[in-house]
């Protein structure tokens, strides 16, 4: 669980831990790069309610999607 905020996101994973990964940067200003992403294969579903609470604690969550700019995707098994 992230300090303070009550989201759990180890509880969203379910067995199958396939994953993408890329580097990028962040999602909000100053879009700093050198973070590691990792997007689960299968996607989580979350409940109106949990997804209200994310736009609590991360308002600003508003990046566009980016081209990939010669970065390469990798996918773990």
């Amino acid at each position: 669980m992230a300090p303070g905020n009550g989201i759990t996101v180890a509880g969203m994973r379910d067995e199958n831990r396939a994953c993408y990964s890329f580097a990028g940067s962040l999602t909000t200003p100053p879009c700093s790069e050198g973070v590691s992403w990792r997007v689960l294969k299968t996607p989580a579903h979350v409940s109106a309610a949990q997804l209200g609470r994310f736009g609590q604690v991360y308002a600003a969550n508003a990046r566009p999607v980016q081209p990939l700019n010669g970065r390469v995707v990798q996918l773990s098994k």
